[in-house]
């Protein structure tokens, strides 16, 4: 994680995007009214499922119970057959 000033933003900006973009690092910019931060498309769009799954109900709670769940207790979903 980077933590920059907006003034040094400014001076480093394309390096700063593929910093985020390529190398998934997050950039936290300073500010005088508050701190934002950069990430990476892909690390937002992962954070906004994980929130609106997790939002679901009784979704979280499915989720623990299916890692508690032994290996040998699953069964093996044929994606072709469940999707056509």
């Amino acid at each position: 994680m980077s933590i920059t000033n907006a003034t040094t933003l400014r001076k480093n900006l394309f390096g700063y995007l593929d910093a985020a973009a390529v190398n998934d690092e997050k950039i936290i910019v300073t500010t005088k009214n508050g701190n934002a931060a950069i990430v990476s498309e892909e690390y937002l769009r992962s954070l906004e499922e994980t929130c609106f799954l997790c939002g679901l109900p009784g979704m979280a709670q499915s989720i623990r119970e299916g890692m508690a769940t032994p290996l040998e207790e699953c069964e093996e979903l044929d994606w072709k057959k469940e999707l056509s």
